[in-house]
């Protein structure tokens, strides 16, 4: 529990429900395990509040101290147990994978099979609305499948159930980024085991699929929405689709083909509005010229993983560097 402080805690030092934490440890952490032991530990209020980058979303977030529980729970019984489980080519939130992962994967998969066969076909897809639709029943039968330990099960209950809600998981609880890549894996095994595919790569709920021509990709497809609605209770994103491969993938903010990569126009429209900002903090003088190095370094080592030398610099010009 007190490993679960110390990772819940990074970069959250200066708010005071966690110096609160940190001023009080020694009470609170054995309360928290007496409570846990006890099974009187019950979930607090959650806060709410919107987000709107990349796109408008709402954020549930839970006092501190049931954050230090997320920690516990999901890195003593979910990731060693659970995670462990998961097939290879799914990249959120694990350990050693991420976007840039993801991103080199579909494009080493891309390569693979235009030696294979060189018209091939591209599925990508997405989950409308996929923490908003994930159901708790499914959610809970499929971590019984998991989970034998009778305690166990019924505090993974007291995770899933414990807002009153039948559908749809806080997007941000540590727990349910977690949940829902184990909620996809029922996915990831149909279409291993149903079409046995070798190039498939999932980041959360955006996932690719190679596959050799247009009619191999259109009964791919019908089955897999079909899949998804009755087994899962999920949908399609309208802008799922398949397609030949020479017009390239849009994933994990990228453009990507088996040739070369680029970023996104959202990307380029983002910092360039960035610029426009800096430009007008800059005449008023309230420019913390800190914050923009901190800001373009974040942007230029998201570029630097697609062909961005032109790019990069057309962008140092406008900041004068």
């Amino acid at each position: 529990m007190l490993m679960a402080h110390e990772r819940a805690k990074k970069g959250k030092m200066s708010r005071y429900e966690v110096l609160d934490f940190e001023f009080n440890l020694e009470n609170y952490i054995v309360n928290l395990v007496e409570k846990i032991r006890n099974n009187q530990y019950r979930l607090g209020q959650y806060r709410e509040f919107k987000i709107y980058e990349p796109k408008e979303r709402i954020i549930k977030a839970l006092p501190y101290i049931d954050r230090v529980v997320h920690q516990w729970y999901i890195h003593e019984f979910i990731k060693p147990y659970i995670v462990s489980k998961l097939i290879k080519d799914t990249y959120a939130c694990f350990d050693g994978r991420g976007t840039h992962k993801a991103v080199a994967m579909v494009q080493k998969y891309m390569r693979i099979m235009k030696r294979e066969n060189k018209e091939y076909y591209i599925l990508k897809m997405d989950i409308k609305k996929f923490f908003y639709n994930i159901d708790h029943e499914i959610l809970m039968n499929i971590l019984i499948k998991y989970i034998k330990d009778k305690k166990l099960l019924a505090f993974t209950a007291l995770m899933i159930f414990n807002d009153n809600e039948k559908i749809g998981i806080p997007i941000g609880n540590y727990t349910s980024q977690y949940f829902a890549n184990i909620y996809l894996n029922e996915l990831d095994q149909f279409i291993k085991h149903e079409f046995k595919i070798k190039y498939y790569v999932r980041y959360m709920d955006d996932f690719v699929l190679l596959v050799k021509d247009k009619e191999t990709a259109k009964v791919v497809y019908d089955k897999i929405k079909l899949f998804l609605e009755n087994k899962l209770k999920l949908s399609l994103n309208h802008k799922s689709r398949y397609y030949p491969s020479a017009l390239g993938v849009n994933f994990c903010g990228y453009r990507i083909w088996s040739t070369h990569r680029l970023v996104r126009t959202r990307c380029k429209q983002k910092i360039k509005k960035k610029i426009k900002n800096w430009d007008k903090l800059n005449k008023e003088g309230k420019l913390d010229r800190k914050h923009i190095v901190l800001s373009f370094n974040s942007w230029l080592g998201h570029v630097k993983h697609a062909n961005s030398y032109n790019l990069v610099k057309k962008i140092k010009r406008k900041l004068l560097l």
